[in-house]
């Protein structure tokens, strides 16, 4: 694994210890990226299950200002840590030990928009509708925001969720990639 783009470009990263996650792949990262970006000016982040923090930095390194990272397993985080350590990114940063749902909570609370989320969870306990669910409850995207939702392959997320639509979705092997904005409104 290695930043694919930006001030951190080449940069190797390590993956978590042991079989806790599944780091998303250089070839799904870069693929990601260019439905999204490729590249930011500024903004914030939401790295929500941060794992070795590959994509939360891959956004750092393309320009996004600061970006928050949530893990619940403590190697994950030492690995976001020391990962974020190996590009000179911490100063952008904040890494916080917690489960998703306490952590959206905890944002919600501090009254933080994102101009990106990042929602990479297990796929075996897939959550993310709801997830997605309460990010439009309590406006947690900027009105020109993304959401990346990455999941199982078989997984179908629906077009529309809350204030949300899906605009693009694309499957890169076991893996696939759901893009969700703000609805747009209907010319007349």
């Amino acid at each position: 694994m290695r930043v694919v783009a930006g001030s951190c470009k080449g940069h190797s990263l390590k993956a978590v210890p042991g079989n806790s996650t599944r780091p998303t792949t250089d070839k799904v990262k870069e693929a990601i990226f260019n439905m999204i970006g490729p590249f930011f000016e500024g903004g914030i982040a939401l790295d929500l299950f941060g794992g070795s923090g590959g994509l939360g930095i891959e956004a750092l390194s393309r320009g996004i200002d600061r970006a928050i990272f949530v893990d619940r397993d403590g190697k994950a985080i030492q690995t976001i840590k020391s990962n974020l350590e190996t590009c000179s990114l911490q100063e952008q940063a904040e890494v916080y030990r917690n489960d998703s749902e306490r952590a959206l909570k905890a944002i919600i609370k501090r009254e933080i928009q994102f101009d990106l989320i990042l929602l990479d969870p297990p796929y075996k306990a897939q959550k993310l509708k709801a997830l997605i669910g309460t990010i439009s409850e309590h406006k947690l995207l900027q009105a020109s925001g993304v959401i990346v939702a990455e999941h199982a392959n078989d997984v179908v997320l629906p077009d529309e969720i809350n204030e949300f639509e899906k605009i693009k979705s694309e499957n890169y092997g076991i893996i696939g990639v759901s893009i969700y904005t703000y609805k747009q409104p209907e010319e007349v």
